[in-house]
């Protein structure tokens, strides 16, 4: 499957799933002032293999904001807000509290965290941070290609 983040001049980016066994869906993302959201989905997913978003889209469920639950797609939506939050803050929260604050986050929502540790964090922000530079490098109606 391919992800293709196109950059919006307003409000919105958008976000083209293009799949060998379905036509392509697209969807609006906001802006949020880092990387999309489902640009961070894709390098939780993507490192830690895990089942989220953008796994499960890749298993052919449709591209939207409503997903049915499921635990462990749970589990990664927390650790993404964890990262979200890491991006507004700079990109530096130190790992072992980024884990506390998920720990946190997922009791509050009552929901089972990942087996994640210090390592894990530190992999993911490597990975958000390349994409990072790759977004910031991408134009206005410009897009971003990522293979999943």
């Amino acid at each position: 499957m391919q992800i293709l983040f196109t950059k919006g001049a307003g409000k919105h980016d958008r976000m083209d799933v293009i799949r060998d066994d379905a036509p392509s869906q697209q969807i609006d993302c906001p802006k949020q002032g880092i990387i999309p959201h489902d640009m961070v989905h894709f390098a939780v997913e993507s490192v830690l293999r895990k089942r989220g978003f953008v796994t499960r889209v890749a298993a052919g469920e449709a591209v939207d904001f409503r997903m049915d639950a499921e635990a462990e797609s749970d589990g990664v939506e927390r650790l993404v807000e964890v990262f979200q939050a890491d991006g507004w803050a700079g990109w530096n929260s130190a790992p072992a509290d980024m884990l506390d604050l998920y720990r946190v986050t997922c009791e509050a929502r009552q929901c089972e965290a990942l087996a994640v540790g210090v390592a894990d964090v530190e992999a993911v922000r490597e990975r958000i941070l390349a994409l990072t530079a790759q977004w910031r490098a991408t134009a206005v109606g410009q897009s971003m290609a990522l293979e999943f």
